[in-house]
């Protein structure tokens, strides 16, 4: 029983980590990939750490650690990941309605205007 739910949360990782190298090619610009990229590598990764813990009973500690790691680093660097994009310049895509980093003391709740950014 322990190997087929290690194996079903195997093949969950991996269909989540298929979603996120998917969502990179088709997402329309650098701030979306890394969010896409970001979230679903990390439940990706959780979920195969996860299932290799009901294959492997011993190494259930070592891969708790790794856990505990991927949650840590994977929102960090993600966040890193973005504000060095936003600070050289990267273009959003004309879907963006609102960048907060722009004007950083005005509120992020005014209205959007026409063209697509806030004011």
């Amino acid at each position: 029983m322990g190997e087929l739910i290690g194996s079903l949360f195997l093949l969950g990782g991996a269909i989540f980590l298929f979603s996120a190298g998917l969502g990179v090619l088709r997402m329309p610009d650098t701030y979306n990939r890394i969010q896409t990229g970001t979230k679903a590598t990390t439940l990706g990764t959780i979920l195969i750490l996860v299932g290799l813990a009901f294959l492997h009973p011993a190494w259930t500690f070592k891969l708790i650690i790794l856990i505990f790691f991927v949650m840590l680093t994977n929102p960090v660097s993600s966040h890193a990941l973005a504000r060095a994009a936003h600070a050289i310049g990267t273009a959003e895509t004309e879907s963006t309605v609102i960048d907060v980093l722009d004007n950083p003391g005005e509120e992020a709740t005014k209205e959007p205007q026409p063209g697509g950014k806030a004011t």
